[in-house]
């Protein structure tokens, strides 16, 4: 899940950009702050994501050869 941003105090940033990609992004209309933000916040998700599985790993390795081993719990109640 992206978190949203629209209703936060924004701050002025320089950011480099490819010269055609902001050539065309200009003449499509996109908003490029809008945009910016929105791949910003995709990759602070992700990276948070990246993190917490790394952080969490053995604890999903010992859940992982716990199911293997023994069923999922309440198994014999699954209507699927």
């Amino acid at each position: 899940m992206v978190a949203t941003y629209a209703s936060v105090p924004k701050k002025a940033t320089n950011v480099s950009l490819a010269e055609g990609l902001l050539t065309e992004a200009k003449e499509l209309g996109i908003n490029i702050s809008q945009a910016a933000e929105a791949g910003l916040a995709k990759a602070v998700s992700e990276a948070r994501a990246a993190r917490w599985q790394e952080e969490n790993a053995e604890a999903i390795a010992y859940y992982n050869d716990y199911i293997e081993k023994n069923g999922l719990p309440l198994e014999a109640y699954r209507m699927f």
